[in-house]
């Protein structure tokens, strides 16, 4: 067969026709085709040593994979485990400290009764403590009150007779003591019965108020029953007098203002 110039494709169509062909009755084409495909592809033995070492390596590594899952799957379990017992145990506690709590609150609110109790008793005790000390006070006031009443009287009468004899027999003057009735009221604002002290010397009328004590009160009443007494007779006094040992000091600055003069001695009466 003669070989003329052909091209690629015609090339290639023909080795596909006759390679075949040729490799089926030429031994040594067969043979070099082998020696060369041996050289760049593995045997089917060395093939299939390949594939098992590799789905040896294969193996392995799913069991170290799977011992690594049971392992990590064990270490979750263990953790829920854990952490499942904490929250039994946060649990139990916050219970616990929910009871203690309420029992504290309950505790609480029954000492807050029973402290409220005791000061509610202990003010009742307190109003009545001083309610019977007001009461004896008052009781003692009154004893004491009519008391200084009687004794005032008495003394302050005992005082007008002394005085009154140390007057008559040491400075030869006449005391008398006189009681005329107010009917409008000009002394006390009511009608009563206005009581005087005065003393005459040669003619000259003193007036004058002998008392046990006098308060600013008393000052300005007996000024009144002195204008009381002027009015009524026509006359007027020399001189206004009060003898008192227990003399206020306002009563005396009301004294002072309204010209009356105050001994506190007997000894220092002047006429």
């Amino acid at each position: 067969m003669a070989v003329t110039a052909m091209n690629t494709t015609e090339l290639h169509d023909y080795l596909v026709e006759t390679l075949p062909k040729i490799l089926e009755e030429n031994k040594d084409i067969q043979r070099a085709i082998f020696r060369i495909s041996r050289r760049r592809f593995a045997d089917a033995d060395e093939t299939n040593l390949r594939f098992d070492r590799m789905f040896e390596e294969l193996q392995q590594e799913r069991e170290l994979s799977e011992k690594r899952w049971e392992e990590n799957r064990q270490r979750w379990e263990k953790n829920q485990e854990e952490l499942a017992a904490m929250r039994r145990e946060s649990n139990e506690r916050w219970k616990e400290s929910q009871q203690r709590w309420e029992e504290n609150d309950e505790r609480w609110k029954e000492g807050q009764q029973e402290l409220a109790e005791l000061r509610r008793e202990s003010d009742e005790r307190f109003e009545r403590l001083m309610q019977e000390i007001k009461n004896v006070r008052i009781k003692h006031e009154s004893s004491i009150g009519a008391l200084g009443a009687r004794w005032g009287i008495a003394a302050e009468s005992s005082f007008r007779d002394g005085l009154k004899d140390l007057l008559e027999q040491d400075f030869g003057v006449q005391v008398i003591n006189i009681t005329e009735y107010d009917d409008d009221g000009e002394v006390f604002g009511r009608p009563d019965q206005v009581e005087l002290d005065i003393i005459i010397k040669n003619g000259t009328l003193i007036i004058c108020e002998i008392k046990s004590s006098m308060s600013r009160s008393d000052m300005y009443a007996f000024y009144r029953k002195v204008q009381f007494y002027e009015k009524r007779h026509q006359r007027k006094a020399a001189k206004l007098m009060v003898i008192s040992p227990m003399v206020e000091p306002r009563a005396k600055a009301v004294a002072d203002k309204l010209g009356i003069i105050v001994h506190s001695y007997a000894d220092d009466v002047e006429l």
